[in-house]
């Protein structure tokens, strides 16, 4: 197929639209939002041989055009495939998130132990803290790595299939993070986290992606937002376990950590029933019949004509172009807008400071004051809250919108991190002042689980078409997994450099964010891929 090699996919040459085209071909067309030539009429289709006028939607028309009704919404069986897919995979994520905050001390007596009896000499404390950072921290690596190759995985396999398959990685890892304390190497405690790390990678890309497709049009927000939804619990799960009273303790913390086979075998038993993604089956393997039959299923009714009608148009238009390659993604400019968008939000929700407060809860509340027990339930009483506003925001973000969830969790994150600073300077000693900065604490977490906390992963699934999501989603995620690393990485040596001044980088970036959403981020909600489409056209014209 030939291309104008100065405008990128999804500008198609003159030719091939310069006859008269099915009504297929003119809703793809809508799609990809080809633009008119001069010797094309606008809202026609003019033909050399003949004067056939065929209307086409523009980008001026497309958004004033009647929406169609889309059968079908919330079921029993799309409930089973949300559960399924989600439980299983952002499990991982939240779980192996907060696994370590509470055994702390107990995983690094054992490292120092364990270094101890293997060369008989003490390792100094800066040894033992290096290795457990390294610990913490080769999960967001893997999580890395996973994120790159979500785009090859999900095209090769699928989505639902990939799912599947990433399970291969939780079993090794179990078998790594259970057997090092019996084998005394904490090098199995650290590969058994990298493994785990990538199979949380790629679930943080194909799991929203699954979700998006599979979701309505109006429930495409609130099912995407049980992604974050489960992470949150995981979490939370992960700090109650973790308790001295539960498994936290000096002989049970191996299988605090291999508790994350569940929801691994969960899904192994549960996802096989559903079925893969309509959109994935149509536009990727070209299984139209399996495809409606997916759809029928996961809208439980057999009128799922007009709904079918879209995504054959959204595959037509795939025909057109080519496969979206990275090179194109950053070159062409309706592409390369939504793009910077989405990398821009999955960096705003890591260099919010988030990870910095979850990895580290107890440590920040030990340093307003806390004792070891009272900061242990307080990171608990964070967890639930943030379950609990994670669940408020499922509602939250098919009225309010996506943009402003998103300005309002910004915003009220910059005003309380600049609060919790000032009050952590004079917390020490202080009970009143070190209540207050447990409770700003919580405010942020309530701020961050409003929007910025969920909408990142569901919103590069609904700014880019069939065509480009894997490859956009893999960047996006791959990102996401690098900030992460680097708030992991950096914030305890910045802590003790910069003491309670260290959240004041956050409070600058957590700005800057708020302005740049305020500014450049769209919003989707209740929009179709073409309506979304024709916003970024309009914007690389101008």
């Amino acid at each position: 197929m030939d291309h104008d090699d100065d405008e990128g996919v999804g500008f198609i040459r003159e030719s091939h639209y310069l006859k008269s085209p099915t009504i297929e071909q003119q809703q793809a067309m809508a799609l990809l939002q080809i633009p008119r030539r001069d010797n094309v009429r606008e809202g026609s289709i003019s033909s050399n041989v003949s004067d056939l006028d065929v209307p086409i939607y523009s980008s001026e028309n497309l958004t004033t055009r009647p929406k169609r009704e889309v059968p079908g919404g919330f079921n029993g069986k799309l409930a089973f495939a949300i559960a399924a897919s989600a439980l299983g995979s952002s499990f991982q994520h939240g779980y192996n998130t907060g696994v370590v905050n509470n055994p702390e001390e107990i995983i690094k007596n054992w490292i120092f132990n364990t270094q101890t009896n293997r060369t008989g000499i003490q390792p100094e404390q800066e040894t033992v803290t290096l290795i457990f950072s390294i610990m913490v921290s080769i999960f967001c690596v893997g999580g890395m790595i996973g994120g790159a190759i979500t785009g090859l995985i999900a095209d090769r396999f699928g989505r639902k299939g990939g799912l599947l398959l990433n399970n291969i990685f939780v079993i090794i890892a179990t078998v790594c993070l259970g057997a090092a304390k019996s084998a005394s190497s904490y090098e199995l405690l650290i590969l058994g986290r990298f493994i785990i790390g990538i199979n949380s990678g790629l679930n943080a890309g194909l799991a929203p992606m699954y979700l998006a497709e599979i979701s309505p049009i109006n429930l495409r927000g609130a099912v995407g937002t049980v992604y974050q939804l489960v992470i949150t619990i995981s979490i939370l799960i992960s700090q109650i376990l973790g308790l001295g009273s539960i498994l936290g303790t000096e002989k049970l913390w191996p299988t605090l950590l291999a508790i994350t086979i569940v929801p691994a075998i969960f899904q192994i038993v549960t996802l096989p029933f559903c079925p893969e993604s309509p959109k994935y089956l149509l536009s990727s393997r070209g299984k139209e019949l399996e495809a409606q039959k997916a759809l029928s299923w996961l809208r439980g009714t057999l009128s799922v004509h007009e709904e079918m009608d879209m995504i054959k148009a959204e595959s037509e238009a795939m025909k057109l172009v080519p496969k979206v390659t990275m090179r194109e993604l950053l070159t062409n400019s309706a592409l390369r807008i939504p793009l910077i968008i989405s990398l821009t939000v999955m960096c705003a929700q890591q260099l919010s400071g988030i990870n910095a407060v979850m990895f580290f809860s107890k440590s920040i509340f030990e340093m307003s004051g806390l004792s070891g027990d009272q900061s242990s339930y307080a990171t608990l009483a964070m967890g639930g809250i943030n379950v609990l506003m994670t669940i408020v925001s499922l509602f939250l973000v098919e009225k309010a919108g996506r943009k402003t969830l998103l300005l309002i969790g910004f915003g009220g994150m910059a005003i309380d991190t600049a609060l919790l600073t000032i009050c952590m300077i004079f917390a020490t000693g202080n009970l009143a002042v070190s209540v207050i900065c447990v409770i700003l604490v919580l405010v942020y977490v309530i701020m961050f689980a409003t929007g910025p906390g969920s909408i990142p992963w569901f919103l590069v699934s609904e700014l880019f078409n069939q065509a480009a999501r894997p490859t956009a989603a893999s960047l996006a995620v791959f990102v996401n997994w690098t900030a992460n690393f680097l708030v992991g990485l950096a914030f305890l040596p910045l802590k003790d450099a910069m003491g309670s001044y260290v959240f004041l980088i956050f409070v600058v970036l957590q700005v800057l964010f708020l302005i740049f959403i305020y500014k450049k981020v769209p919003e989707t909600k209740n929009k179709t891929l073409e309506e979304i489409s024709a916003m970024f056209r309009q914007q690389s014209y101008q």
